[in-house]
């Protein structure tokens, strides 16, 4: 629990960006860790709660407050404190197969709901886990964790995703033979092609694909599996005990305008990953190449990937870069007294929006016009609390790149899906239950994105373990890994 009267005595303090001008010059992780000191006066804050809800509540229910996974933040934070960094790392892994991940893309429900918010200062819990990983690998206490004996039962992963990679790792661990299927070149799923390496570099992933493979699980890159010519969904039926789809929710929300079909106009999810291609050297495969290099780009959705968007055209060297939103502006800060301990509704700057974007709020966009076939202007309106058009608010904006980042609706469902058959659920996603994870076909699993819908990368982690154990079941009649 920390030092008892931490919270007491010592400030917040939590790690700091380095300065706008040096940062955006490349693609380089600029957030600067905390030193050891200052990391175990953080720790020591972490007070006696009657009910920790940074714990999460162990619901795979969405709006729980805490950790997915079920961190065991209070005991981390303590060993932390007294300065048994190694028995912090077993502890953290323990719940979490990557933290490394979650240390620096996760939102942090954890300190949403942590106590000491209540009057906005929460423990800097997520800084705390990143500091734990990164020093244990540093200190090479994280060798892989080969099974002690195999089963003789092979599993099909589908998709190296969060929830692939965490899915695979402990089917691995239980001595099962796994095999994961990624249609891409690299694993990672959205981590690896979607997250700018500015948030996270792709050598984080690559460690953890190394200790995997050692392991005993095997990747297959440029194995699309429903795709013609490539991999036959049926053929993996026959040829595994077990098959576990942990693909994404990649089938993205369109804005169907008049000029929606000019050229200049395109999904984030086909601007962020060639600049991550690009930064590691890997072929974009013959697509029209989309820069942002003196440009007035226009983002269309205020989300993550939004913000992803925003940063990465910073560092293109945009002309302007503007962001659109058709929700209001949020408060500035919550009603505690109505929220905590969940997520609150609230203004967010990221560090990309300190870059150089403008924000507008509660716009909706009316239609693209152009010239010789390229958009040239965005015309968008004001509108009310029920997103109804405010007469006299017209607009027009210059618009020589618009990214469309509103989010994913389902996953894809030609190729693979249609193939096996699954049932889908009413929202167009894989209809799989909380108890076994057991899609509607027999031996097939679904977990994460896929299963849930666009969802956090703690939880694709969270789901990948919990369909593990149920894979374990299912194929050995019990099962030791943890849920």
């Amino acid at each position: 629990m920390g030092k008892v009267t931490g919270f007491l005595e010592i400030d917040r303090s939590d790690r700091v960006y380095a300065p706008v001008a040096d940062r955006i010059k490349d693609y380089k992780e600029f957030v600067v860790p905390l030193s050891e000191k200052d990391l175990r006066d953080q720790a020591a804050r972490c007070m006696n709660c009657g009910i920790p809800y940074c714990h999460g509540t162990g619901s795979l229910q969405p709006g729980t407050p805490g950790c997915p996974v079920n961190n065991q933040i209070p005991d981390w934070n303590d060993l932390v404190y007294t300065g048994n960094w190694e028995e912090a790392a077993r502890n953290l892994h323990s719940t979490n197969n990557f933290p490394e991940f979650t240390g620096r893309i996760c939102p942090a429900p954890c300190e949403a709901s942590c106590t000491l918010n209540i009057d906005d200062n929460p423990v800097t819990i997520k800084t705390i886990e990143c500091a734990i990983v990164d020093k244990a690998w540093d200190s090479g206490w994280l060798k892989p964790e080969v099974a002690a004996a195999k089963t003789g039962k092979k599993v099909a992963v589908i998709g190296s995703g969060p929830a692939g990679m965490a899915c695979a790792q402990q089917l691995a661990r239980a001595g099962h033979e796994v095999h994961v299927y990624e249609k891409f070149a690299k694993a990672g799923g959205l981590l690896r092609y979607g997250i700018p390496d500015f948030k996270m570099e792709k050598g984080i992933i690559d460690r953890r694909v190394a200790q995997m493979e050692a392991e005993g699980v095997t990747f297959h890159y440029n194995a699309h599996v429903g795709a013609k010519g490539s991999v036959d969904p049926q053929a993996l039926l026959k040829q595994y005990d077990a098959v576990a789809l942990t693909g994404g929710a990649e089938a993205p929300r369109d804005l169907p305008i008049p000029g929606r079909e000019l050229d200049g106009i395109h999904y984030a999810m086909d601007f962020l990953p060639q600049q991550n291609r690009r930064v590691s050297n890997e072929p974009l495969g013959g697509v029209t190449e989309i820069l942002a290099t003196g440009k007035n780009v226009v983002v269309i959705g205020g989300g993550d990937t939004g913000s992803d968007c925003i940063g990465t055209s910073v560092r293109h060297g945009a002309k302007s870069v503007t962001q659109l939103e058709i929700m209001p502006a949020p408060p500035e800060k919550e009603n505690k007294a109505l929220t905590w301990p969940n997520w609150p509704l609230k203004m967010r700057t990221s560090s990309s929006h300190q870059e150089g974007a403008k924000r507008e709020f509660a716009v909706l966009t009316q239609k693209f016009s152009g010239a010789d076939g390229k958009v040239k202007k965005l015309h968008g309106i004001q509108v009310d609390a029920k997103f109804q058009p405010v007469p006299g608010t017209e607009f027009e904006l210059e618009a020589d790149l618009v990214l469309l980042a509103m989010g994913f609706v389902h996953p894809v469902h030609e190729g693979l899906l249609k193939s096996l058959g699954v049932d889908l659920d009413q929202r167009g996603n894989v209809r799989a239950n909380l108890t076994d994870y057991q899609t509607s076909v027999p031996k097939v699993f679904s977990a994460g994105d896929m299963r849930r819908g666009q969802s956090l990368v703690v939880w694709a982690i969270r789901e990948g373990r919990v369909c593990a154990r149920a894979i374990d079941q299912y194929l050995m009649g019990s099962s030791t890994l943890p849920g």
